[in-house]
């Protein structure tokens, strides 16, 4: 029997806001020196899952993977501060870059399907949980 390839759905708009606004609340808390380790770890996520799916995809926006690579170093750096000094916060100048990944991931979130979406999601998850602590 041959094997149905899955239903290709589209991002929905709605899906397409709630990532946005996951991202661009956590940047405006960020700014606001409102930064807490759940607003960071849901703007780590939704790039996380976003630049891991473009690579999946083996997408060719230019720039979009390095752009986001770039804000996940950043963004790692704020993770270790973080858990060093239950400080969370991102400095006057992480913020372009930072702001550049979620512009980005914006714009690529399109070309994605809901379905590559979630199994990216739940492969991130199952990777973080299989992370030793403090790793």
């Amino acid at each position: 029997m041959k094997k149905k390839k899955p239903l290709r759905v589209p991002v929905t708009r709605g899906l397409k806001d709630i990532y946005a606004m996951d991202m661009h609340s956590a940047y405006q808390a960020a700014c606001m020196g409102q930064f807490s380790v759940i607003a960071f770890s849901r703007l780590a996520a939704a790039i996380s899952v976003v630049r891991s799916a473009l690579e999946q995809k083996q997408t060719r926006i230019e720039g979009a993977i390095a752009t986001l690579d770039e804000t996940i170093v950043i963004l790692m750096s704020v993770r270790s501060r973080g858990d060093e000094t239950d400080v969370w916060e991102l400095t006057e100048s992480e913020r372009p870059a930072v702001l550049a990944g979620i512009d980005m991931a914006e714009e690529c979130i399109g070309t994605l399907d809901v379905a590559l979406l979630e199994r990216t999601a739940q492969q991130l998850l199952a990777a973080i949980a299989a992370e030793p602590p403090g790793a």
